[in-house]
C-alpha cells in the first residue's frame, strides 16, 4: 500500500503563490507516475497535472504556465507550484499515484492506484 500526505494548502490572494507537496511512502517515487487533481464546490474532480515515472510533465490547459509539478526523488516527495493564482484554482487539491508501467491516459482520475486526502486551496478575489 502506498500512502500520499498532501501539505501547503491555505488562503492566499488572487495573484498570488502557493506550493503543494505531497510525501509519499514509496521506496522510489520515480517508479510511479504521479499526478495532481482538484475538486471545486459543485463540480467534478479535475486533472491539473502530472510527472511520468520518466519525468515527462503533463497540465490542464487551465493551469499551462501558471503551475509546474516537480519531484524530489531524494525525499520522495512531489510538488505542485502555483503562481499566479485565480479565484477559480480554489479547490481541494489531491495528489495520486499510479504504480503501472504504462501510465495510460494521465488526466483520468481512474488511472490512478492511490489517493492522498486532500489540501484545500483558496483563493480569495
Amino acid at each position: 500500500q502506498v500512502q500520499l500526505v498532501e501539505s501547503g494548502g491555505g488562503l492566499v490572494q488572487a495573484g498570488g503563490s502557493m506550493r503543494l507537496s505531497c510525501a509519499a511512502s514509496v521506496r522510489t517515487v520515480s517508479n510511479y507516475h504521479m499526478g495532481w487533481f482538484r475538486q471545486a464546490p459543485g463540480k467534478e474532480r479535475e486533472f491539473v497535472a502530472q510527472i511520468s515515472r520518466s519525468g515527462m510533465t503533463y497540465y490542464a490547459d487551465s493551469v499551462k504556465g501558471r503551475f509546474t509539478i516537480s519531484r524530489d526523488n531524494a525525499k520522495n516527495t512531489v510538488y505542485l507550484q502555483m503562481d499566479s493564482l485565480k479565484p477559480e484554482d480554489t479547490a481541494v487539491y489531491y495528489c495520486a499515484a499510479n504504480g503501472k508501467y504504462y501510465s495510460g491516459n494521465y488526466y483520468r482520475s481512474d488511472t490512478y492506484d492511490y489517493w492522498g486526502q486532500g489540501t484545500q486551496v483558496t483563493v480569495s478575489s
